[in-house]
């Protein structure tokens, strides 16, 4: 009993943050603030740039590699475990798909930066 107990006080304590955090900003809010700061000048454009794709694959493509590190780097101390085969086989495939991915990607000139 004592363990619901908690778990309700937390979730209800959650909530109520969760809800002041969302309306309290919203309370005051003026033409003023929503405007982009440009050193106390009227803004001379839009504030919102487009966002470029190249950059938003590449950024995808480093999170990719970066998992796959992250993957990959326990393997030494795995190398201690019976069935060495089940292990090794696990590995070649997650490296043999990013490897797939990344040619992919280079065949259809994802990874250029002229246009």
């Amino acid at each position: 009993m004592n363990m619901l107990t908690a778990l309700l006080i937390n979730i209800t304590l959650s909530l109520c943050l969760i809800t002041i955090a969302f309306w309290l900003p919203q309370l005051n809010m003026y033409t003023e603030k929503a405007s982009p700061y440009e050193c106390g000048f009227d803004p001379m454009s839009s504030a919102r740039l487009p966002f470029s794709m190249k950059f938003f694959l590449v950024a995808i493509t480093f999170l990719l590699f970066d998992l796959e590190i992250a993957l990959l780097l326990p393997l030494p101390w795995a190398m201690q475990i019976n069935n060495i085969k089940v292990m090794m086989l696990t590995s070649f495939i997650l490296v043999s798909v990013l490897a797939l991915g990344l040619a992919y990607e280079w065949m259809q000139k994802g990874l250029e930066w002229t246009e």
